[in-house]
Formats: structure tokens, C-alpha cells, sequence
């Protein structure tokens, strides 16, 4: 399997995770606010301080984005580029984000795809405070209770990344056991689900939000993408028993690579390592019965 050296050690623990509770729901993001505060906004609304959500549609404007770039001096195993800001109203395609705390205070992590006004299509990774809702448009989130996001120094990396914590529980209403997790890198994305949901009893469940990067990507079709510094989004993801009984991981996704390649597709499971990190939560739909 395909592997980047990272600049720090490899982390002992390679998938770092918070067992929590959580709620699926859906809410309208307003429009002429920027981003950041709309999606705060919706997730309080329904008494959660973390979560992840995905979007299909949408507009934003003013709107600022990075995307995937070489390490500029080699302090890292890649980098973003210069930011870019395009005029007029982008047109969403698809996002996944995940919401939690950086530096004490809301913050979020965003990939996606899109169109901007002059009709480029274009991906990456959204500027929180810059971005500004354009049009109202409703988003699928799931919240968590008893863990959140926060953003903190990686050592394995060197950048200050997304990772569940442990928090206080503040009551709100949930409705299914949850995990969220952070992937570290080098590793394969499917079989590193897999592991996890066999480890904790876990026989099938739902992937929310999906935010992070691969080491390029082999897709279920045969195409694949060679440059090796991705910004990926997941589209839609499960965990299931096969005919076996065995549990297996299903991950559709759509990516931006550091040449501005635009990929989607269904990952081939075992070839498809995570580059820095892969954020997600999963919804927990069935376990196995203790002996």
C-alpha cells in the first residue's frame, strides 16, 4: 500500500475516537452571514456544540478557498496553496464538514466541490470566516453529545488538526449510540473502519460528514488518481456485514488533487491510505450480541 513519510513520529494510537451520542437532522443555512456563523447557528438550534454535516447544493459569496499544494519547504509532507477568492456567486456541487472548537471558539473544517461564476469547476478546502452564505440552502447534519471536535497541534503532521475529545454532556435530544473518529495517516481508509466496527462490536452503521485527504485514489471502476496530495470529501458511506457476516466498508467520495485534477467515485477497499487525516462520525445501526 501506497505510504508518504510525515515529518514527526507515527502516533501509537492510529485511530483516535470518542464514544458519544447523536442525532441526525437537517436545517437551513441563512443567507448574507458568513458560513461559519450559519452553521453554528443551526447546530445550536438544536443543542449541539459539534457535529458534522454534508451538503448537496448551495451558494456562497463572497467565498475564499485553498487547495491541496507541494510543501513549500519541506516542513510538511504537503501544504495548501495561495488562497484563492473568486467574483460573483459559487455554485455548490457537494461538501462535507465537520464542525467543533479551535483556539476556544467555533470553527470548521470544510471540503467540497463546485462551480464559480465564470463557470470553472473547482474543489477544496473552504475559508471559514470568509465564506458567505449567498441563498439560503438546507444541509444534512448529525450532531454529537459527550464528544466534539477540537482542534490541536499534531505531532505526526505538524498542523493543527481536528480530533474528537471527550466533553460534557448538555442534554440534547439524541437518538443513536455514535462514535466520532479521527484517521491518522497511512493507513487505508475502508480497512481501517472496518477494523474499528470489529474491535467495538459494530455490525453495520452509517458514515456522517468525511472530511480529509487520500494518497491520490484507486476507484471501484479502475480509473485512479496519481498525484498524491488530495482534498476529499465523502459523499456517502456505510458499514455492512457481507454474505459472511463480515464487515466491510462502502465510501463513495469526490476529491481535488494538488494539479486541480476533480475526481468521484466508489474506493476500491485496501488501496486507498489516508494522507493527514480523515475526520467522520459514525452512526451506529446494528451491533453484534455480547456473549
Amino acid at each position: 500500500m501506497r505510504s508518504i513519510d510525515q515529518p514527526g513520529a507515527p502516533v501509537p494510537e492510529r485511530i483516535q475516537w470518542v464514544a458519544a451520542r447523536g442525532r441526525a437532522f437537517s436545517f437551513t443555512l441563512e443567507a448574507g452571514i458568513p458560513l461559519l456563523e450559519a452553521v453554528h447557528r443551526g447546530f445550536a438550534a438544536e443543542g449541539f456544540s459539534g457535529g458534522v454535516l454534508n451538503a448537496k447544493g448551495g451558494a456562497l459569496g463572497p467565498f475564499a478557498y485553498v487547495m491541496p499544494a507541494l510543501s513549500r519547504d519541506g516542513a510538511n509532507a504537503a501544504f495548501y496553496s495561495d488562497t484563492f477568492r473568486p467574483a460573483g456567486v459559487t455554485r455548490l456541487k457537494l461538501a462535507a464538514l465537520t464542525f467543533g472548537q479551535r483556539d476556544g471558539a467555533p470553527f470548521f473544517h470544510c471540503h467540497g466541490l463546485w462551480t464559480e461564476a465564470d463557470g470553472r469547476v473547482n474543489g477544496g478546502h473552504m475559508l471559514p470566516e470568509e465564506t458567505v452564505v449567498a441563498e439560503p440552502f438546507e444541509v444534512d447534519a448529525f450532531g454529537i453529545d459527550g464528544a466534539n471536535f477540537l482542534a490541536e497541534a499534531d505531532s505526526e503532521t505538524r498542523f493543527k488538526l481536528f480530533g474528537p475529545v471527550a466533553s460534557r454532556p448538555t442534554g440534547a435530544k439524541t437518538t443513536r449510540h455514535a462514535f466520532a473518529l479521527r484517521l491518522r495517516p497511512n493507513q487505508d481508509f475502508a480497512g481501517s473502519l472496518e477494523g474499528f466496527c470489529r474491535r467495538h462490536g459494530i455490525l453495520r452503521a452509517r458514515l456522517h460528514g468525511g472530511v480529509g485527504s487520500t494518497i491520490g485514489a484507486v476507484f471501484s471502476d479502475g480509473h485512479s488518481v496519481v498525484p498524491f496530495a488530495t482534498e476529499l470529501a465523502v459523499t456517502a458511506g456505510e458499514v455492512a456485514p457481507d454474505a459472511n457476516r463480515r464487515v466491510r466498508a462502502s465510501l463513495d467520495v469526490a476529491l481535488v488533487d494538488y494539479l486541480g485534477g476533480i475526481a468521484e467515485g466508489h474506493l476500491v477497499r485496501g488501496d486507498n491510505p489516508v494522507l493527514m487525516t480523515m475526520e467522520l462520525v459514525l452512526e451506529v445501526l446494528e451491533e453484534a450480541e455480547q456473549p
